[in-house]
């Protein structure tokens, strides 16, 4: 007795639901305000484009803060409610932000922390003998920043999913809606290369829905049609990270006699694919626990009940055998139950001399 199992390792193609989002400004580059993988909801601003001139309005707002944060040591017997109170939030966001390794999250804590400095700055303004020339240094700030953020175009989710800034031009060409289109010839001719990453656009960005995605493969018929696989089929594939999942059969289309192309649909680890368009996996069309014994030494009676013919010290037994699964050679076999042989309408006779099948007998063929 032991455990059999059918498996395959071909190559997958990556198929999802994903839309691309790409501005007027894309030659100017993207600054993310969402990070890769982040899910994000609709109309939510996830990037925008760099503004004509932006370094140099980046520079001139750096220099103000200088000024400013020297204009504001000179007022410190300056305390109000106020003050203490985004004092206290200043050096929480330095704390928090000190425990982050995200880089994108680090940069979102320097803008609320910016924000908090600038609104103390105006508070410590109103209060300050001198608050004339630090009110000047924060207006003049404002005006800069201001004209950064209209210089900027914004772009926003069109709907809810995960980011991603890994744009291959294949997401109008590999689309769940155009499975039926897909084909070996067509897919062979994108030359994608197995494990590759998705290079990162600095021009456009997408939305892909996190919930499922498909798996195209080319496979050959002889296991598709021994695993006796449908639409609706549910098979076991193990990804290139050895994480195994179930995958539901969506389609089928003939190649030719020899293969067919099959497409699963997967509903986890739909982001760990998004940075790969062309993956390695293992199928697991069937497993089952058995004998395995040649075809040839399966017999059957006319009523088409299975039996193998043992050969014990000079003796022959026909025993009944259970076929569960069986491949253009060989078939997994095991013993039918007494109650199963009933059911069959086996004489009492020959339930009576029943005889059992087990790992070393020897066979007829």
């Amino acid at each position: 007795m032991g455990k059999y199992h059918l498996k395959s390792r071909p190559c997958g193609y990556v198929i999802r639901d994903e839309t691309v989002l790409k501005g007027e400004n894309y030659k100017n580059g993207i600054s993310p305000i969402k990070a890769e993988g982040e899910k994000v909801a609709k109309s939510e601003a996830i990037y925008r484009y760099y503004t004509k001139g932006e370094e140099e309005l980046l520079k001139k707002i750096r220099q103000l803060d200088i000024k400013i944060s020297e204009a504001m040591e000179k007022e410190n017997n300056i305390y109000t409610a106020d003050i203490k109170t985004l004092e206290n939030q200043i050096y929480t966001k330095i704390y928090e932000a000190s425990n982050l390794n995200d880089i994108q999250k680090i940069k979102e804590y320097k803008n609320e922390l910016n924000s908090i400095i600038t609104k103390k700055a105006k508070i410590t303004g109103e209060y300050s003998p001198s608050g004339s020339y630090l009110k000047q240094l924060i207006e003049e700030r404002s005006k800069y920043e201001n004209e950064l953020n209209n210089g900027s175009e914004y772009i926003k989710a069109v709907r809810s999913g995960v980011l991603s800034y890994r744009v291959d031009g294949l997401e109008e060409t590999l689309t769940t809606e155009g499975l039926a289109s897909l084909n070996k010839n067509m897919l062979e001719g994108l030359k994608l290369k197995t494990g590759q990453i998705v290079p990162t656009s600095n021009e456009k960005g997408k939305i892909v829905d996190n919930f499922y995605c498909y798996i195209a493969c080319v496979l050959k018929n002889e296991n598709i049609n021994t695993a006796d696989v449908k639409v609706g089929s549910n098979l076991k594939i193990r990804l290139s990270n050895s994480k195994e999942i179930t995958a539901v059969v969506e389609y089928i289309s003939s190649e030719d006699n020899n293969e067919s192309l099959v497409i699963f649909k997967i509903d986890k680890y739909v982001e760990e694919l998004i940075n790969y368009r062309k993956i390695s996996l293992e199928i697991l069309w069937w497993s089952e626990s058995g004998l395995k014994v040649p075809n040839e030494a399966i017999k059957y009676e006319k009523e088409g009940l299975a039996y193998v013919v043992r050969k014990r010290v000079g003796y022959t037994d026909n025993i009944y055998v259970k076929i569960l699964k069986q491949s253009d050679k060989y078939s997994i076999i095991e013993n039918y139950t007494y109650k199963e042989l009933q059911e069959k309408e086996v004489s009492e006779e020959k339930l009576k001399n029943r005889k059992t099948i087990s790992l070393y007998d020897e066979l007829e063929n």
